[in-house]
This record gives C-alpha cells, sequence and structure tokens, in this order.
C-alpha cells in the first residue's frame, strides 16, 4: 500500500536563516516519500519598520491560513528565538487555533519544531521546548531530531542542533551574518524526512486497525 503523508513545513523568519532550514526540511520531507508543502505565517511587523531592520521581506513561501493545518498529516514548526520562545508572528497565528482546538482537527497528528538564534547559547533548547507545549495542548505528537542523525555529535565545529529540533546560529560572533551551516542542513533534512517516516508509520497503523 502507498501511503504519502501530506507534511506542512511552516515557518517565520525575519532574515532569512529560519527560511533556509525550512527549505531543507521540505527537501528532506520529499525525499522520505512526503507530499511536502512549505508555506509561511503573516508577518505582524508594519514593512517600514521591517524594511528599516532589514529584515527579508521577498519570501516566495504563501501566507498559510489557520484553517488549513487540519488538511495535513504532519506539520514541522520553523521559528527564530525571541527571549528563549518562539516568534510573536508564530505565536499569534498558533493562538488562532482554537477552533481547530474545539473540535479536535490535530488530535494525534505529529509535530515538531526547529529554530534559529543570534548565538550558540541564544536558546534554542528553550525555544524548541517552549514551543512544544502549545502542540501538546492541540493533541499533536511530538517527534524531534534523534541521536541517529550523526551530526549532533560534532566537537570540531559550532554547530546547532539537538535532540528537540534542528537548529542553526545566526551571528558568526562578530556581529555579522552566518548562514546555516552544511551540518545544520543536514539536520534539518533530517528532521524533515524522520517525521514523514514516522508519519508514514502512524496512517499505515491506523489503516490497517481500521481494516482488521
Amino acid at each position: 500500500m502507498t501511503i504519502r503523508p501530506r507534511v506542512l513545513v511552516l515557518y517565520y523568519s525575519s532574515y532569512g536563516h529560519v527560511e533556509a532550514l525550512a527549505r531543507a526540511v521540505r527537501e528532506g520531507a520529499e525525499e522520505a516519500g512526503a507530499e511536502a508543502r512549505l508555506k509561511r505565517v503573516p508577518e505582524l511587523v508594519p514593512p517600514q519598520v521591517a524594511e528599516r531592520a532589514g529584515y527579508k521581506l521577498s519570501q516566495p513561501a504563501p501566507v498559510a491560513r489557520v484553517e488549513e493545518l487540519a488538511e495535513y498529516d504532519a506539520i514541522l514548526f520553523g521559528t527564530p528565538t525571541r527571549f528563549g520562545t518562539m516568534a510573536a508572528q508564530m505565536k499569534n497565528f498558533i493562538d488562532q487555533a482554537g477552533g481547530l482546538w474545539a473540535r479536535d482537527a490535530l488530535v494525534g497528528k505529529v509535530g515538531s519544531v526547529f529554530t534559529s538564534t543570534g548565538s550558540q547559547h541564544g536558546g534554542q533548547e528553550a525555544t524548541l521546548l517552549t514551543s512544544h507545549v502549545p502542540l501538546l495542548h492541540l493533541g499533536m505528537l511530538i517527534v524531534g531530531l534523534p541521536y541517529s542523525f550523526k551530526g549532533q555529535n560534532r566537537m570540531d565545529e559550532v554547530t546547532g542542533g539537538s535532540p528537540y529540533g534542528a537548529s542553526t546560529i545566526a551571528d558568526d560572533g562578530q556581529g555579522g551574518d552566518r548562514q546555516p551551516s552544511t551540518n545544520e542542513l543536514e539536520g534539518a533534512r533530517f528532521q524533515g524526512a524522520h517525521v514523514t517516516r514516522v508519519t508514514h508509520d502512524l496512517l499505515l497503523g491506523r489503516l490497517n486497525r481500521e481494516a482488521a
């Protein structure tokens, strides 16, 4: 039986770092057999403020609607860190999911999170862990980035990544921009593929149970 999980990679990105991870996550999901979509949440910052701050205003991914979350089997949420928690743009989007919560529309679906911080100790794990909380309230099944991704064990370079999800570091330590490394992008691809495989097995199990 051929099953193609429907996977949504939903992200918010100010400067493009989370967007780069999101694209790698989608690549991994597609390579593992998913029907994967890449979408973003709406920007809340006024355009003139975002422009002054140097935000990446041109992002080709379409803006998602809250109601469409129920159409997917798995959702990977990508958000930068804001003082150890998810960005307001992502939180605002999730906070509008009360209708989905009321009818149990996301119960049993797979949820996963990836992030970016400005520094090595800028709250990556705190953001990933606190982002799991609303997903659990929605009834989602949390999947992280297991240690079968061996890039987590690297000690020869500064790198993001934890068992809670893929991540990247956006500052080079001297006030300059740092793009996601090869290892960080590989972790994001691994997470996308891993979530897809877990979701596939869950869907197959449910079909077998219903057919029994």
